[in-house]
């Protein structure tokens, strides 16, 4: 896995027998690149990035991915704990044995990353949707994750905050020279990805350049309506 920050080969997940959803999935990221994964709705996007988050176990199959990584949950809510973003960001480093001192630059860096440095006193309540995903990730650069993992992170956003979001995570890639994978269903957000993988029925049946997996993502669409 030198050259690859995610790896998984053969990878299957059920919640019963007669009930597959993801299917001897095998797909591989490289490093420093941010990659896409499509699929219409059932097709087990969101359960590979949580076999990959470990928040679920495969019943088959392996899976690699570069440590530390991070995870941004569709909705920010659910993983923002703490009254105020530069609080919060720091809750992130509690267990990492850092020094105040470094912590506080941590924060400072990372927010600044995602162009948050001026609200760090904020209250989290205060914060628009778009916001509050930057302050997740925000968390995951503080604790210098090597990958982020992404579940459908503009689901809740207005379109505007939706391509804000995209572009913010495209260019923390290029410049921080992490990884990125971003679930996803909106064909615009192809437009700034390296790559893109496309899941039908738990398996991936196609992948690569992402205006030909636009395409057949909208065919499967059409056939899926």
């Amino acid at each position: 896995m030198t050259d690859l920050a995610i790896a998984t080969h053969d990878l299957s997940f059920s919640w019963s027998d007669d009930a597959p959803i993801l299917q001897s999935c095998t797909l591989s990221v490289p490093k420093g690149e941010f990659w896409m994964l499509l699929g219409t709705n059932g097709s087990g996007k969101s359960t590979l990035l949580k076999l990959l988050g470990g928040l679920l176990k495969p019943q088959s199959g392996t899976l690699e991915i570069q440590k530390p990584f991070g995870f941004v949950f569709q909705n920010p809510d659910h993983q923002l704990v703490m009254p105020t973003v530069a609080t919060d960001v720091a809750f992130s480093l509690g267990s990492d044995g850092l020094s105040t001192l470094e912590v506080r630059h941590r924060v400072e860096e990372s927010l600044a990353a995602v162009n948050l440095r001026h609200l760090q006193q904020r209250p989290i309540y205060a914060l628009s949707g778009g916001q509050k995903q930057r302050v997740a990730i925000a968390g995951a650069i503080a604790r210098h994750c090597e990958v982020l993992l992404l579940d459908e992170p503009t689901a809740l956003l207005d379109p505007e905050s939706q391509i804000d979001l995209v572009k913010q995570v495209q260019r923390i890639v290029r410049e921080r020279g992490i990884t990125a994978l971003w679930v996803t269903h909106r064909l615009q957000e192809l437009d700034y990805c390296d790559g893109a993988f496309l899941l039908d029925q738990g398996r991936v049946v196609d992948q690569g350049d992402p205006i030909r997996l636009e395409q057949r993502m909208m065919e499967l669409q059409g056939s899926f309506l």
